[in-house]
């Protein structure tokens, strides 16, 4: 597949609840009660429960995983945290990711992803690199 700059990869937005983060605890081994409990999250000054961080990272990837072709080989990825994503306990939380490629060189592809909550930017320098 050819891939120019600017070209839309994936767009999607994943909406996450408590038992999205109680499900991925037990995948991950992440116990930490800022991931389920209001009053700890309260307690340490946090806005309210947060999803894991791996997991933000994880659907991130695997909304631009999911549009690739199975054959598509991943070359590197990384992110920086920037914001939290507070999970309502009856609302849950949306993550919307929007990934394009953002350079193309004679080997890879690079993958960039905006991945916002609310109205703010999660992860920045959100980039996933693929092999041609």
């Amino acid at each position: 597949m050819a891939y120019a700059i600017g070209d839309v990869i994936a767009e999607r937005t994943v909406h996450l609840t408590r038992e999205s983060l109680v499900r991925y605890a037990g995948a991950s081994g992440d116990f930490n009660p800022i991931h389920y409990r209001d009053d700890i999250a309260a307690s340490v000054g946090l806005p309210g429960v947060l999803a894991h961080g791996m997991l933000t990272m994880g659907i991130a990837s695997s909304v631009v995983v999911a549009a690739l072709d199975p054959q598509t080989r991943i070359v590197d990825y990384g992110v920086r945290f920037t914001k939290p994503v507070v999970v309502d306990a009856v609302d849950g939380a949306d993550v919307h990711v929007l990934a394009t490629v953002g350079a193309v060189d004679e080997t890879t592809a690079r993958i960039d992803l905006k991945v916002i909550f609310g109205d703010a930017t999660v992860l920045v320098k959100a980039q996933l690199r693929i092999a041609l």
